[in-house]
């Protein structure tokens, strides 16, 4: 029963990741990663169809190596804002409104520390093996 619950999801967020490649307000990466979470753990041929895909290549893959152009972050941090605007402005709520905003700026700063420490692995030298 949960094979068949993840492979659901696995393709709902799958669908949604999809449109999110033409509407910019969807963000392909984080439903194309949740997408490979749900597959991962229900159908491997599925997970390695999906690995496959230019998109997946395209749009997860430098997420994942840390390996993202200067314009591909701010256009995520911008297409974040936007959605995150977006619900300030539809919520009447204070509170939910500075939740949003601590979320927003939480996210923009771990994904920053995250993409950045690619600089810092890069210097360290790596460990020769003996033989």
């Amino acid at each position: 029963m949960k094979k068949y619950l993840f492979i659901g999801l696995g393709s709902l967020t799958f669908i949604i990741g999809t449109a999110g490649i033409f509407l910019p307000v969807l963000p392909t990466t984080g439903f194309y990663l949740l997408t490979g979470f749900f597959w991962m753990r229900s159908s491997p041929k599925l997970y390695h169809r999906l690995t496959g895909l230019n998109a997946y290549q395209k749009y997860v893959t430098p997420f994942l190596e840390k390996k993202m152009t200067r314009k591909a972050k701010q256009r995520m941090f911008l297409m974040m804002g936007v959605v995150f605007l977006l619900s300030g402005i539809l919520v009447h709520s204070t509170f939910v409104r500075w939740l949003l905003a601590i979320i927003y700026f939480s996210l923009v700063s771990g994904l920053s520390l995250y993409l950045r420490g690619a600089k810092m692995e890069e210097r360290i030298p790596e460990k020769e093996t003996l033989r």
